[in-house]
C-alpha cells in the first residue's frame, strides 16, 4: 500500500514546529576493511597459485633439484548480489503535505537504508568468519581457521584456544602473524598486522593498548611494545558498530585479500504510475564482499 493521506495525517495542518525522523548516519566503515574493486562480470573468480620452494643443497658434480609443483591451488569466488528498494506516495500525500521540504516525497532517506545495508553485508564477513562458505570455495576452509591448507602443511589465522584482547593475546597475534604466515610454497612472507578492528564494547580496551606510550595496565616503566616492536599497528585501532560479537576481534594484515566489488553503482529512479497517479521511487545497487586470500586477517573469537 503507498504512503498515503493517513500515514501523515499531521503533515496536512498548519502549526507543527518540525518533523522529525533523520538522524546523522554513521560513516562508512567498510571502506575501512575491505579493498575496493570494479566488475564488469556476474562472478568475479581470484586464483592462488603456488610458486617455488627452498632451494635446494647441490652436491659437486650432483644434479640440480627441481621443484615442478608450481601451479593453480585454490579458486575463490564472489558472485554479486542485486539490492533493491522502494517505495510508493499517492498523488494525494504529496499535494496535500505541507511540510515538503522537511518530508519530501522524493527524498525519503533511500541513500541512508543502502548505505547501512551495504555495512551490514560487510560486517558479515567478519561475524562470519568461521564458518566455511561453499559458494566461495577457496582452500575448503572457512576465512578464520587453525587449517588453511599449504603444500605438506596447514597455516592458522587464528589461534587453536580463542582469547580475550589485552596486551599478550593482541601481541601474539601480531607474532603469530609474522611468523606462522607462508605462501603455498612454504616460504615465509613479509606479513605484518597493521589495524586492530573491535566492536564498541572492546574500544576502551583498544584505547589504553594502541594510545599509550608506555606499557598498558602496569606501573612499569617499559616501553608500549605493541606500538614498537617492528611494524607495530601502523593503522591503529578502529571500531567497526555492526559486529554481532561484544567478544571477538581481528587484525587486518598489510596483505590484501578481503574484497567489495562494486559491479553497478548506487542509482535511483523515479516515474509517476499514468494510473494511479502514485509517485514510484526506487534505489538499486549490485555488488559483493568477499575474500581470496586468509592472510589478509587474524581473528580471535572468544565467547565471553
Amino acid at each position: 500500500m503507498a504512503v498515503n493521506l493517513s500515514a501523515i495525517k499531521d503533515l496536512l495542518l498548519p502549526g507543527l514546529r518540525g518533523v522529525e525522523g533523520k538522524y546523522e548516519m554513521i560513516p562508512s566503515q567498510y571502506d575501512k576493511i575491505f579493498s575496493k574493486h570494479n566488475s564488469k562480470m556476474a562472478l568475479e573468480r581470484t586464483a592462488e597459485m603456488r610458486y617455488l620452494g627452498l632451494a635446494q643443497l647441490k652436491t659437486e658434480g650432483g644434479q640440480t633439484s627441481f621443484d615442478n609443483g608450481a601451479g593453480e591451488r585454490y579458486v575463490y569466488n564472489q558472485e554479486h548480489t542485486e539490492i533493491g528498494l522502494g517505495y510508493a506516495m499517492t498523488r494525494k500525500a504529496i499535494d496535500d503535505n505541507l511540510y515538503k521540504t522537511q518530508f519530501h516525497p522524493s527524498n525519503l532517506g533511500l541513500i541512508e537504508s543502502f548505505q547501512q545495508t551495504k555495512e551490514i553485508y560487510g560486517a558479515n564477513i567478519l561475524n562470519t568468519a568461521t564458518t566455511y562458505n561453499s559458494s566461495i570455495g577457496g582452500d575448503g576452509q572457512a576465512l578464520c581457521s587453525t587449517a588453511h591448507p599449504i603444500d605438506g602443511s596447514t597455516v592458522g589465522n587464528t589461534p587453536a584456544t580463542q582469547v580475550d584482547l589485552n596486551e599478550a593475546t593482541l601481541l601474539n597475534s601480531m607474532i603469530a602473524i609474522r611468523t606462522n604466515f607462508r605462501d603455498q610454497a612454504g616460504l615465509k612472507v613479509f606479513a605484518r598486522g597493521r589495524k586492530l578492528i573491535v566492536p564498541p564494547q572492546l574500544e576502551p580496551v583498544a584505547i589504553r593498548l594502541t594510545k599509550t606510550e608506555l606499557r598498558p595496565g602496569t606501573a612499569d616503566n617499559d616501553v608500549n611494545a605493541i606500538l614498537t616492536t617492528a611494524g607495530g599497528l601502523p593503522e591503529g585501532y578502529m571500531v567497526n558498530d555492526f559486529l554481532t560479537s561484544s567478544f571477538a576481534w581481528f587484525l587486518l594484515t598489510n596483505i590484501d585479500g578481503l574484497s567489495f566489488m562494486e559491479r553497478i553503482k548506487f542509482e535511483t529512479d523515479m516515474q509517476v504510475d499514468f494510473v494511479t497517479d502514485n509517485l514510484l521511487v526506487k534505489g538499486y545497487e549490485r555488488y559483493s564482499f568477499g575474500y581470496y586470500n586468509f592472510r589478509a586477517i587474524y581473528g580471535n573469537f572468544p565467547t565471553s
